[in-house]
């Protein structure tokens, strides 16, 4: 086998590969030879077809079988031989296919980038620094308790929280518009489920009332004909709602778990979860700069390739949430195009190129203990945090995705010790409604 190896352009190469023709004609000739036992042919007793009958039929079609074969262990030996990582899958053009001949053929494909990790010291750092305070703990347990309230009927004037049941009609220079009429609709305030400044002249009034509501459709509204026309909705209320907050105790305590209904264990058990999602939420925060701190400094080449499957990965990610959520079939779905994906793409494997050096210069390996941390976090969040460590471990898949996040964590937790860290103050709420 002969090999020529020719940098085309960027990280694209293309290899020349000879392959003696012995090689091809032999194999040729024994699939033809096998062929001929088992094919049946009219007027020839089976077993018993002459060579140069299947020849005739079958020869080429043989020829371009054996010829795709040798071609792709051709490209793995020169590959091997000529100690070469390609990015993705060749491109094979036949050159020469004659038999008595040497077989030719190109093959064209993209290698890895040399990669170099530099100016790890220039990455900026702001490491938050949060204690969960007494009374960031008071405002979560009005949070549990606001998704956990009812509702009661008020004669009082309506606030910004309330839900009022009312009929309504809305008109365009006086003229009634198809869908502005309701009748017993019901409208939770301070949802911004309606046109702007449909709920404003709401807040304050009370049952029996009549409000006039003036409001302008947005330009971008879904109804053409409604777009950016100014209309008056006639507004008649008949119901104001408050919630109705459930007390702190026993049974209060029992909706989350706490059987022996103990308050002091309910705000441990809250606290706890707090603490989870902050540290959570502190690491991702980290890890995020590092990694923009670290693609700032280090542009590299990519593979087209590599970003093509990527886009792939990420569009069929998007096909498959979308599905979820509309309740339909992903085979179903159009096409999203890939444009929408590339940045993305671009960004993700840059950042595994990276983090693959950082990992290979200095020869990490997997810290099993971290890896038991990870699968006790995320199973910590279940009713049965045991099944859950137990389902990931009997999980092969699983399993190697977490080990790979782990590397991941080891990676970043390797830059970050010899990145420029800031440690800045911040409250919780300040952190959490950040992320929200």
């Amino acid at each position: 086998m002969q090999v020529s190896v020719e940098t085309t352009k960027g990280l694209e190469r293309r290899l020349t590969i000879t392959l003696p023709a012995v090689s091809i004609d032999t194999a040729v000739k024994s699939r033809l030879q096998q062929l001929a036992k088992t094919q049946r042919i009219n007027g020839f007793r089976p077993g018993k077809v002459p060579v140069n009958v299947i020849q005739k039929r079958y020869g080429q079609a043989v020829r371009q079988e054996i010829a795709g074969e040798a071609m792709q262990r051709g490209f793995y030996q020169a590959i091997t031989q000529e100690k070469i990582a390609p990015a993705g899958a060749p491109n094979f053009e036949l050159k020469t296919d004659v038999m008595g001949k040497d077989l030719e053929f190109v093959a064209s494909f993209e290698v890895y980038p040399e990669v170099e990790v530099k100016d790890i010291n220039k990455i900026k750092v702001d490491k938050a620094v949060v204690e969960i305070t007494d009374k960031d703990l008071d405002n979560m347990m009005d949070t549990l308790r606001k998704q956990h309230a009812g509702w009661k009927e008020v004669k009082r004037k309506s606030k910004k929280d309330d839900k009022l049941t009312m009929d309504f009609v809305g008109t365009i220079d006086g003229v009634e518009f198809e869908g502005g009429k309701a009748e017993n609709f019901v409208l939770e305030m301070g949802k911004d489920r309606m046109i702007p400044g449909f709920e404003k002249p709401l807040v304050g009034a009370k049952a029996g009332e009549e409000v006039i509501v003036e409001v302008t459709f947005p330009e971008d509204y879904h109804a053409e004909k409604l777009k950016g026309k100014a209309a008056q909705f006639t507004v008649n209320v008949s119901k104001v709602e408050a919630l109705d907050l459930p007390k702190v105790d026993a049974e209060f305590a029992k909706l989350f778990g706490i059987e022996d209904g103990n308050i002091e264990s309910l705000n441990n058990e809250v606290r706890k979860n707090m603490q989870r999602e902050l540290d959570q939420t502190l690491k991702a925060a980290v890890k995020e700069q590092v990694i923009n701190g670290l693609l700032e400094n280090n542009s590299i080449d990519l593979p087209q390739a590599l970003v093509d499957q990527e886009v792939n990965a990420l569009r069929e990610q998007a096909k498959q949430r979308f599905a979820q959520q509309q309740g339909g079939k992903v085979e179903n779905l159009p096409e999203l195009p890939a444009d929408l994906f590339v940045e993305n793409a671009r960004k993700r494997v840059s950042i595994g190129l990276l983090l693959g050096e950082v990992i290979k210069k200095n020869e990490l390996k997997v810290d099993n203990a971290k890896v038991e941390a990870l699968i006790e976090t995320a199973a910590s969040a279940y009713e049965d945090p045991q099944e859950v460590v137990e389902y990931y471990k009997s999980n092969k898949e699983l399993m190697q995705q977490m080990q790979n996040v782990a590397m991941e964590e080891q990676a970043v937790e390797l830059l970050l010790s010899q990145a420029k860290v800031k440690e800045v103050k911040k409250a919780f709420d300040e952190i959490m409604n950040k992320q929200a």
